[in-house]
């Protein structure tokens, strides 16, 4: 995941150099007369790379115009969270003043996309990015309806 705009350029920079690479490697498999279906195999890894490297590079630009999708299951909160500070145009320094915490401390939560973080310290990140949040939870549907009712014992 793309979470800073020097890494951004950085991918940027690396899809062009893959994008070489590939074009390289498939002149030079065409010129072992293989065919188009063994050219195409060979290059899979390399496309597959260039392939990931340009939806990361995608979704971080995504990111920064504030196009952040909804949040429908609160394992990915470290990544929406990620979003909001992007979207926000924050850098990790200003988010971590913001937090009195280290940039080193932002730093690493990030790269593990905030895994175990707790209510509270989320809600302390939303406050300081200044987002407001809704949580919106659908009622589970009952297999029994006469069950709605019933008060368990």
């Amino acid at each position: 995941m793309i979470r800073t705009q020097a890494e951004y350029k950085d991918a940027q920079e690396k899809l062009d150099q893959e994008q070489d690479t590939l074009q390289r490697q498939r002149e030079q498999l065409e010129e072992m007369d293989l065919s188009e279906e063994e050219v195409e195999r060979a290059l899979e890894p390399m496309i597959s790379f260039r392939d990931q490297l340009r939806e990361e590079i995608e979704t971080y630009e995504q990111m920064r115009r504030g196009d952040l999708s909804a949040l429908h299951d609160l394992r990915s909160i470290g990544r929406w969270l990620i979003g909001a500070r992007i979207a926000k145009g924050w850098s990790l320094s200003q988010l971590a003043d913001k937090l009195d915490v280290s940039v080193q401390q932002v730093s690493r939560d990030e790269q593990n996309e905030y895994e175990g973080i707790t209510a509270r310290r989320a809600q302390r990140i939303l406050d300081a990015l200044g987002v407001r949040f809704r949580l919106e939870v659908e009622e589970p549907v009952l297999d029994d309806e006469s069950g709605r009712d019933a008060v368990p014992a």
